[in-house]
C-alpha cells in the first residue's frame, strides 16, 4: 500500500495551539468559558471557532499576525519529516482547525505541500470573521459527527485512495474522528489518552524525528511500500 500522510498543525506541527494562545493574549476573560464549553463539547468546534475570532477586531489584524508569527514555535524535527516526505514522493497534506492566516506563512519554507486544507478568515468587516470550505461531508451527517469546522475525516475520504496506507498525525480531541480512519495514529498528548479509551491503536510521538522514524520503520517493512 502506498503511504499518504494527513497531519494537524496546531499543537502538532506547532509546540503550542496558536488559537489558545492568541486568545489568552488579546481576550483571555472572554475567550476562557468559549474554549471551557469546546473542551466539554457542549458546543460545537465550529461554533466556539467562529465565537472566539469574532471577540478579536480586524483592527487588531496586523497585531495579531505578528503576535503569531513571533510566538509559534515548529516542532524539532518537522523540516526533516517534511523533506523525507517529499523526497519519497509521499503525498502529505496539513489538515487542520486552525486558519489560513497563520498556518500558511509559517509552513511556506517547508514546503510544498500536497494541499493545505484549513479555515480561512475574513477581515473585511469590523470582526474576523471565519470561512469553513471543507465542511462535513454526507458520512458525517450519518455518523452525527458533524460542526467540527474543518471536517479531517471528509478532507481524507476525498483525497485518499483505496490503496493507500493513512497515516494521521496529530495531538487533540479534534483529531479523533480522523484518527479513526487511519491504518496508523501518531499521537501526542490529548489524542494518546482518547485513543487509549476506545482503543485505537497508535504510536507516540514527542518530535517529529520520532514520526520519521516510525514511517521510515514502516516503509522498510514494507507495510506501506513507496512506489515512484
Amino acid at each position: 500500500m502506498k503511504p499518504i500522510i494527513f497531519c494537524d498543525f496546531d499543537g502538532t506541527i506547532t509546540e503550542t495551539d496558536n488559537i489558545f494562545s492568541l486568545m489568552t493574549e488579546f481576550v483571555p476573560v472572554e475567550s476562557e468559558k468559549i474554549a471551557q464549553a469546546m473542551m466539554e463539547q457542549t458546543i460545537s468546534f465550529k461554533d466556539g471557532l467562529s465565537a472566539m475570532f469574532h471577540l478579536l477586531s480586524t483592527h487588531q489584524k496586523d497585531e495579531v499576525i505578528q503576535y503569531l508569527m513571533e510566538s509559534a514555535v515548529i516542532r524539532e524535527g518537522f523540516g526533516d519529516f517534511a523533506r523525507y516526505a517529499q523526497n519519497n514522493d509521499i503525498p502529505f497534506y496539513i489538515v487542520s482547525g486552525g486558519v489560513d492566516f497563520f498556518i500558511e506563512p509559517l509552513v511556506e519554507k517547508f514546503g510544498p505541500f500536497s494541499g493545505i486544507y484549513c479555515n480561512r478568515a475574513d477581515f473585511s468587516g469590523k470582526q474576523i470573521e471565519l470561512i469553513y470550505p471543507n465542511s462535513c461531508d454526507d458520512e458525517c451527517a450519518k455518523y452525527k459527527t458533524q460542526g467540527c469546522g474543518c471536517c479531517k475525516p471528509s478532507v481524507m475520504r476525498k483525497v485518499a485512495k483505496e490503496d493507500h496506507y493513512k497515516i494521521v498525525i496529530g495531538d487533540s480531541l479534534s483529531d479523533f474522528e480522523a484518527a479513526k480512519l487511519a491504518d496508523i495514529v501518531l499521537a501526542r498528548d490529548h489524542l494518546i489518552q482518547r485513543c487509549e479509551e476506545l482503543h485505537v491503536p497508535y504510536r507516540p510521538f514527542t518530535t517529529f524525528h520520532d514520526c520519521l522514524k516510525i514511517v521510515q520503520e514502516l516503509v522498510e517493512s514494507k507495510e506501506a511500500v513507496v512506489t515512484r
